[in-house]
């Protein structure tokens, strides 16, 4: 299995690819004034106290004040002691040596016998603000690490369930309760499995180094302050997922190529080799295919690779997906040969735009019917297979007698959605196209003007695939005629994201030059 990561910057964040085996399994958009990432910690101040949903709402700087429910703050009483403290400026251990525990919130209380209107409060984000709702809170802080995440105000040592060796569990338990910080609990991640003291220890000290560090801001901070930053979603990938089958990193920005490099180091020094900076003329989703992953693969419908299709609605509640045969090929000896080929089919791609729309909450499949048990049996084993390289939290039920499969993902943040039917900018969806004909008269029009008139050299024009064909075509093809006539190569560009009556020229600095 081959995993590449690629990280496209533009003007309004980073475009993050993840690729497994030469197919898109995750796509993510990084925008540079994002706000109110998961894992993000922040200042906040209770606004009000609702008896009724036993929670409490808290304003951190969004629109639409974030929500924090009872079960989310367990640990509040010496959260709340300790931030006192330390925004009060008194003699205190921001490493919480020493510091004295208070005792937990009871399990089955009521949030307004702890929390009252206009108290300041540390939160952290644990969902990011969906559709109408602000960010979902907690009051129970976790720094995450490559290895390990730290819990603030804890004792407790505890191994990922996904550890199953019983030896191993008990080496590793044992070598973090050697070096676990004072008042601070620890889980161990899958990823620590046959890790060593070194590796162990120093993930450790790097999470209450980020803790202190954000307990400095926190002296100084007004309320509605960021505190902690959650790392960026590429980073977060690759503190996650990186391993031995990693074989490339791409970017295309210096900028993005020293911070990776740096975060590199500090969490796999062995891998750096693997990040490349891109600097070819097309732009790196163009160059290695994605973005023509991206247009087919986020429609209504998707194509299956033998001729079956996907239908995908959304709705606020719930996610629907229906599983067709298409003009799927009849090379088995019947139905339902044919449907269980298809569904097996479709429960592959399904668990790939799961994890690349990164749809969260209820999803309902419609598999094509099946009569036998063991063939919907199949079916979901071959869904939970294909689930495990998910990081979100799933459960999936048994097929139905309707042929109906539910699945429940943890919803953390909005899903990603890429418009993939375009209105023709020139007949603005009217389906009248003649001036999509002379497009080539227009581009040449504008090159003959910025040639003569205002003597620019170096200079490239974006295009869509087909114009861009259009010009190379032939052994001596348009743009050479071009050569010819001006005594300057203008550079071609090809770039299927935008639509075909749309163009750009770029100066030789890359900047697009104003006409006229």
């Amino acid at each position: 299995m081959s995993n590449e990561l690629y990280i496209s910057t533009t003007q309004k964040g980073d475009r993050i690819a993840l690729v497994q085996d030469k197919r898109l399994i995750e796509y993510h958009f990084d925008e540079t004034e994002h706000q109110f990432s998961v894992g993000d910690i922040y200042l906040g101040v209770v606004k009000k106290v609702v008896q009724g949903n036993n929670a409490a709402f808290v304003d951190v700087g969004y629109d639409k004040d974030g929500f924090l429910h009872y079960n989310e703050i367990i640990s509040y009483n010496s959260l709340n002691k300790f931030v006192k403290d330390v925004i009060a400026k008194r003699p205190v251990n921001l490493r919480l040596k020493g510091f004295q525990l208070e005792k937990d919130i009871e399990k089955f209380g009521k949030i307004n016998d702890v929390i009252t209107k206009n108290t300041p409060v540390l939160v952290q984000v644990v969902k990011e603000p969906i559709s109408t709702k602000g960010p979902r809170l907690s009051c129970d802080i976790s720094i995450a690490g490559r290895n390990v995440v730290l819990v603030p105000f804890g004792n407790s040592v505890n191994i990922s369930k996904k550890i199953t060796n019983k030896q191993e569990r008990q080496r590793l338990h044992k070598m973090v309760s050697s070096v676990k910080p004072e008042n601070f609990a620890v889980i161990v991640r899958t990823v620590a499995e046959g890790k060593d003291m070194e590796e162990l220890s120093r993930d450790i000290e790097f999470c209450v180094e980020k803790w202190e560090e954000g307990m400095k801001t926190l002296r100084e901070a007004k309320p509605r302050d960021r505190i902690i930053s959650e790392m960026g979603r590429a980073s977060s990938i690759l503190r996650d997922m990186l391993n031995d089958d990693f074989d490339n990193i791409y970017v295309d920005s210096k900028e993005n190529f020293e911070s990776v490099k740096t975060f590199l180091h500090t969490i796999a020094p062995d891998k750096e080799k693997i990040l490349k900076l891109h600097t070819g003329k097309n732009k790196l989703f163009e160059q290695f295919g994605i973005e023509k992953q991206i247009k087919s693969l986020f429609g209504r419908s998707v194509s299956l690779p033998n001729g079956g299709y996907l239908i995908i609605e959304h709705t606020e509640a719930l996610h629907v997906i229906d599983v067709n045969s298409g003009n799927k090929s009849t090379q088995e000896d019947d139905q339902e040969s044919t449907a269980l080929a298809v569904n097996l089919e479709a429960a592959k791609e399904l668990c790939r735009q799961l994890r690349m729309r990164d749809m969260g909450g209820i999803i309902v499949v419609d598999f094509i019917d099946m009569k036998k048990n063991e063939n919907r049996r199949l079916i979901q084993e071959a869904m939970k297979e294909e689930m495990k390289g998910d990081r979100s939290k799933y459960t999936i039920l048994p097929i139905s007698k309707f042929g109906l499969l539910q699945i429940t993902r943890q919803r953390v943040r909005p899903e990603m959605n890429i418009v993939t039917r375009e209105t023709c900018p020139t007949c603005s969806g009217t389906g009248t196209i003649q001036a999509s004909i002379v497009v080539t008269d227009l581009i040449e029009n504008n090159l003959d003007y910025i040639l003569s008139k205002q003597n620019e050299s170096g200079m490239s024009i974006v295009l869509h695939p087909f114009i861009y064909a259009y010009y190379r075509e032939g052994i001596i093809s348009k743009q050479m005629k071009w050569f010819f006539k001006y005594r300057v190569w203008v550079k071609l560009i090809k770039d299927s994201s935008i639509g075909i009556t749309e163009f750009h020229f770029l100066n030789k600095l890359g900047d697009e030059i104003e006409i006229g």
